[in-house]
């Protein structure tokens, strides 16, 4: 068993609009000169109707991490990242996975958007960290899986400033 990640961010923004923003090419690009770090890009990207899929490489430099995952890696991690987008039974919701290139690890996930009361949106990961490396494993995924939750609110942060900035009047 992996190290579970669980995150939640509500906006305002109806589930329609956070839904276009998250899949939108734009967004992600800014949110990559954002918070992407050395080296990050949009390598790949399809967008069309309820339906998306993109890749992203991701970096967080070595001083922001864990000294068990920087003493493994040996530097910055990068993270390479696929979220693929549908409605499933009326609702948006994504599967997600990642790997870190140079460590036998992947972080899988599903991501859901759900319509509040009050016509709002929450944007919910549940994600696990699994690293294939017999008893530094379980030490390994947690300390993997605190930048993730880290990088996670901030994206979360960052999509409700975007929305803001962007959002229709």
């Amino acid at each position: 068993m992996g190290a579970r990640i669980e995150h939640r961010a509500s906006f305002s923004a109806p589930v329609s609009t956070v839904y276009s923003a998250l899949v939108d090419k734009a967004y992600l690009s800014d949110r990559l000169a954002a918070l992407g770090g050395q080296n990050s890009a949009l390598l790949d990207h399809e967008a069309s109707g309820d339906r998306a899929s993109f890749r992203v490489r991701q970096g967080l430099p070595a001083e922001q991490l864990p000294s068990t995952v920087r003493n493994f890696l040996g530097g910055d991690l990068v993270v390479e990242r696929e979220e693929t987008w549908r409605l499933e039974g009326g609702k948006h919701v994504a599967t997600t996975r990642a790997r870190i290139p140079g460590m036998p690890a992947e972080i899988t996930g599903r991501v859901r958007l759900e319509e509040t009361a009050d016509g709002g949106t929450d944007w919910v990961t549940d994600a696990e960290v699994k690293v294939n490396i017999p008893l530094l494993g379980g030490k390994l995924e947690r300390s993997v899986a605190e930048p993730v939750a880290k990088l996670l609110a901030a994206e979360s942060q960052f999509a409700g400033t975007w929305l803001a900035e962007h959002r229709p009047s």
